[in-house]
């Protein structure tokens, strides 16, 4: 009888650790390396990603008011991908969820010191943001690990979007996001006119790693300062992947886009990820 104890407890520990390291839910784990897509800005650079979970999907606004308790979006519905939130609303809803979930907040935010580092004299936040070097909580994805996972990771089949060469197959964007699908060139009183709007998550075609939007439907924050040299730092956030007012160009993955921390749109969400 003692044994047969013994055996059941080892049973049940085995099948917790197993339960334990599941992928969590609408989660992908992105296994690490080198960058494999050639059209990447990283490509053949000494660039190593480590493992990481990153969502399936963009945010969206039932996640976002399940934690936040408010939409700021301007395009209401519940699988629609959460839009109007500026980079610092996004750090805090990071932190709000990982304490809601038990985990450790990845970021500290102090909102009564402004950031030194930033330089933008149009933000009127400057909320200092650390990270809380090995928390488990959700964060914002670096841009390297954006354009990682947007350009198929370890499997990448070396597309100029995420899941394809052809942006229609992907991409909500401002040419397919209304009514009718648009020709010639960006036009806004055209787009205007369509009822270009955002969309419901997942409804394109994922890329190699099972990740949906990551072209078009709404540009995603990244936690990264935009840089193009040391002199251009601190002045504006990456965001990637394009959203439905812009062109396919900027839905490639390997476009770069950049923001005010404090700025806001209709067509700016973001997805988050955690650590493996």
């Amino acid at each position: 009888m003692r044994k047969l104890l013994v055996f059941l407890l080892m049973a049940i520990t085995v099948v917790f650790s197993a339960c334990s390291q599941e992928e969590p839910d609408k989660f992908v784990l992105v296994k690490g390396g080198a960058f494999m897509n050639t059209n990447s800005g990283y490509y053949g650079e000494d660039v190593i990603i480590s493992d990481f979970y990153i969502g399936k999907y963009e945010v969206t606004q039932k996640e976002w008011m399940e934690i936040m308790g408010s939409n700021p979006s301007e395009f209401k519905g519940d699988n629609l991908p959460v839009e109007m939130v500026s980079w610092y609303d996004c750090i805090e809803y990071c932190n709000e969820r990982s304490i809601k979930e038990e985990l450790e907040p990845y970021y500290n935010i102090d909102k009564a010191k402004k950031d030194p580092g930033n330089k933008n004299d149009m933000d009127d936040i400057k909320w200092t943001v650390t990270i809380n070097t090995g928390a488990n909580g959700y964060r914002l994805p670096t841009e390297a690990e954006w354009e990682y996972a947007a350009g198929g990771g370890q499997l990448s089949k070396n597309y100029a979007y995420s899941g394809s060469d052809n942006a229609d197959e992907v991409a909500w964007y401002w040419k397919n996001a209304g009514n009718e699908y648009l020709s010639g060139d960006w036009n806004w009183p055209a787009i205007e006119n369509n009822n270009n709007k955002t969309k419901s998550v997942g409804a394109r075609k994922p890329n190699e790693l099972g990740l949906y939007d990551m072209s078009g439907n709404v540009r995603e924050w990244c936690f990264d300062w935009y840089e193009e040299s040391d002199s251009t730092a601190g002045y504006v956030r990456v965001w990637r992947g394009g959203g439905w007012i812009g062109d396919a160009r900027a839905c490639e993955t390997s476009y770069r886009g950049k923001f005010e921390a404090n700025g806001k749109g209709s067509d700016q969400g973001f997805r988050v990820c955690r650590g493996e």
